[in-house]
């Protein structure tokens, strides 16, 4: 598991404030009015909005902003149209970064994010210079506690490519398209599941020294405050004392 992984996984755990309450809510909005652009509004058939909406729930959204986001984005009429755009960059210590985006002006969003990796040391890169390290999986996260051998053989026996139980959570991880199947097995058996996601997953990750690694976690947090990055992966792990030290 890459250590921006083990860094979101702790960040949840700590909650937001809020502001960053705030922030989710607009995130959520963009996300759920992208699936339904392109999906349709209805949840039963589309995948993506389903998802998208139980994230949403899961951050406290209303159900009502849920459901105005919905009916603006499938409406037809007046109302914010959002782009979906990957940004690709490097961190500190050569660190390689995906900036996923949902914007109404892809010239502000290209100005903001190119800011923010400069003056954090990092820098813009060409589209497909970054994206290669990078592969789709489905991420389904499961709560601590239980029987982690035995969620290990359910999740596997569901099809699954690989469950990581070395930390705080269990983590199952699929192939894009197995996502939804595995989830519902996963459910059919009584477990109970945190979130399920589309994520991007680093092929292998680059080690970083305490320095190097607080200046990428810096640089990630800057890039995630960002109102049009809806998603920020990265490939550095984290030295086991720095992740004590955020985690604490």
């Amino acid at each position: 598991m890459s250590g921006h992984s083990k860094w979101s996984q702790i960040k949840r755990q700590k909650g937001v404030n809020d502001v960053k309450r705030g922030a989710s809510f607009t995130k959520m909005g963009r996300e759920i009015s992208v699936a339904a652009r392109a999906g349709g509004g209805d949840q039963d058939g589309n995948f993506r909005l389903r998802l998208a909406v139980e994230r949403a729930r899961a951050v406290n959204m209303p159900l009502d902003t849920i459901k105005r986001a919905i009916e603006k984005a499938t409406g037809g009429g007046e109302g914010e149209q959002f782009e979906e755009i990957v940004y690709e960059g490097y961190g500190p210590g050569g660190v390689a970064i995906l900036i996923e985006t949902a914007t109404d002006n892809k010239n502000r969003t290209a100005a903001e994010v190119r800011s923010v990796l400069t003056k954090a040391g990092g820098a813009l890169a060409g589209a497909g210079s970054v994206a290669w390290q990078f592969e789709p999986r489905g991420v389904i996260t499961l709560p601590e506690g239980g029987n982690t051998e035995e969620l290990e053989l359910i999740a596997i026996d569901a099809g699954a490519d690989d469950v990581d139980s070395s930390g705080e959570q269990v983590e199952v991880y699929t192939r894009p398209q197995d996502l939804e199947a595995v989830r519902r097995s996963l459910e059919k058996a009584g477990i109970k599941i945190e979130s399920a996601e589309m994520s991007m997953s680093p092929k292998n990750t680059v080690e970083l020294d305490a320095s190097k690694a607080r200046q990428a976690l810096r640089l990630v947090d800057l890039l995630e405050d960002l109102d049009d990055v809806q998603r920020v992966t990265a490939n550095f792990e984290i030295p086991e004392e720095l992740l004590a030290e955020v985690g604490a």
